[in-house]
């Protein structure tokens, strides 16, 4: 398969035209992954637009690359979306990769009341550093669209999302599996899912939740930790709704 790059330049690109890779792209295509002239590529906006190409000319700061092949691949609907809850060390971060890599469509952090990781002093950094590794994640993986990576979360602006989305919380005690909700109709609504932190959702936040119209689901028997709970609820959802 083609190596992908993403670059604004390919918004309005069409066949023929040369789009040119510069700074960190450029660097990784051609010092990184180490690409050749004449060798197929793909790129993208993170928008949509998906480019087929050949290099032309490479050097340690520029790539150039001619378009073969146009493509517009729509969004997603409905669009899933992951409310991960901020976790210790790397765990929110695995989270936020192999959510992207398997289809999420935007990706929201949330400061929950237990959460022990804490942004309140570097939220910028935080989002930074989220929106690198989806960036990176939707570039392995060869999606044309870029996750979005929204600002910090408090459960308060998720209640406020209720109304307007369908909301999954995930919770090991749950009566509900969400095998059972899963493929069920959204009216092109967003469908949100709930990741909490280590030590679980706290009780007065999955009350809140659930008085704004939440529907607390399991995923099964077993208890997945804050970094594979979002993965394996995205892959279930992309089943049930024929993304895969």
């Amino acid at each position: 398969m083609a190596l992908h790059f993403v670059t604004d330049d390919a918004t309005d690109a069409q066949p023929g035209d040369a789009v040119t890779l510069t700074g960190s792209e450029a660097h990784h295509a051609a010092s990184v992954r180490r690409v050749r002239v004449d060798e197929a590529v793909t790129l993208g906006d993170g928008r949509g637009v998906w480019l087929s190409g050949v290099v032309t000319a490479l050097g340690p700061k520029q790539v150039d690359v001619r378009v073969t092949g146009r493509e517009e691949v729509a969004a997603s609907v409905p669009r899933f979306v992951l409310v991960q809850a901020l976790a210790k060390g790397d765990r929110d971060e695995l989270a936020v990769q192999a959510a992207t890599e398997l289809g999420v469509d935007e990706i929201v952090p949330w400061q929950a009341a237990r959460s022990v990781s804490r942004w309140d002093a570097k939220a910028d950094k935080g989002l930074a550093r989220w929106r690198t590794i989806v960036r990176e994640a939707a570039k392995q993986a060869h999606r044309a669209w870029v996750p979005e990576v929204e600002g910090v979360a408090r459960t308060a602006d998720l209640v406020a999302r209720a109304g307007a989305s369908v909301v999954l919380v995930l919770e090991p005690t749950a009566s509900v599996r969400l095998t059972e909700v899963a493929a069920e109709a959204s009216d092109g609504r967003d469908v949100v899912l709930v990741v909490g932190p280590e030590g679980g959702i706290a009780p007065e936040e999955l009350s809140a939740l659930e008085d704004a119209g939440a529907r607390l689901v399991r995923l099964g028997d077993t208890v997945l930790r804050t970094s594979t709970a979002g993965a394996a609820a995205i892959s279930v959802l992309s089943a049930a709704h024929g993304r895969w």
